[in-house]
């Protein structure tokens, strides 16, 4: 599916969101709270999820060892989607970035916090989050699940679904529909540009709506 994501990492989360909406699939941005540490580059890719929850009774060593099998286990060329249950502790850090990037990973979106900023941005792999904090996870937070499905402001996100992210925000495309999908937001992208050339050649824009039907 590698053709896929090269296809919709040329898109924008815009013309996929409302590829989306005019299929009847609504809804599909994650909260407004997500955001990109580094709003520049567009983040597309597979999905594979990650969750987790608060333990005030775990062990720094049994924490930390949960998460270094989440970094040994997430799979080259996909996103990690975590949802952490938790809006108090970071989870991504300078070394976890370091790993991610080194073994392949495209990047990662947390439903929660991240910390090491300045490193993670010097390191270049695209990371989402909600806030930031120097709390981590030692000793208050283990890995649950690996690679099945998490929920994420009311969407819920499978392994092998897509993603793209961008400076406006994070949208999620069904597996089932990917292809489909990314296919009529390339239309829409064909569409939108003869409309800019009409309006710039002098057309007005309700008669360059009526013609090619987006604006």
């Amino acid at each position: 599916m590698a053709d896929l994501t090269d296809r919709l990492e040329r898109l924008y989360t815009g013309v996929v969101y409302d590829t989306l909406s005019d299929m009847g699939l609504a809804g599909q941005a994650l909260p407004p709270a997500i955001k990109a540490l580094d709003p520049g580059p567009v983040l597309a890719g597979r999905v594979w999820t990650l969750s987790g929850v608060r333990t005030p009774s775990i062990s720094r060593d049994d924490s930390l060892l949960k998460w270094t099998e989440f970094l040994s286990a997430a799979p080259a060329d996909h996103v990690v989607i975590c949802q952490p249950n938790d809006n108090d502790i970071a989870l991504m850090g300078e070394l976890s970035a370091e790993t991610l990037k080194i073994r392949g990973v495209r990047g990662y979106i947390a439903d929660g916090g991240c910390r090491d900023v300045d490193f993670i941005l010097k390191l270049g792999l695209p990371v989402y989050c909600k806030f930031t904090t120097p709390a981590d996870i030692a000793g208050r937070w283990r890995v649950d699940e690996m690679g099945t499905s998490v929920r994420v402001g009311g969407i819920d996100i499978h392994t092998a679904d897509y993603v793209i992210g961008d400076r406006d925000g994070v949208v999620i495309i069904p597996q089932d529909r990917a292809e489909e999908v990314i296919a009529k937001a390339e239309e829409a992208v064909n569409a939108e540009d003869k409309v800019r050339a009409a309006i710039l050649d002098g057309v007005d824009p309700k008669e360059a709506y009526l013609k090619f039907g987006k604006f």
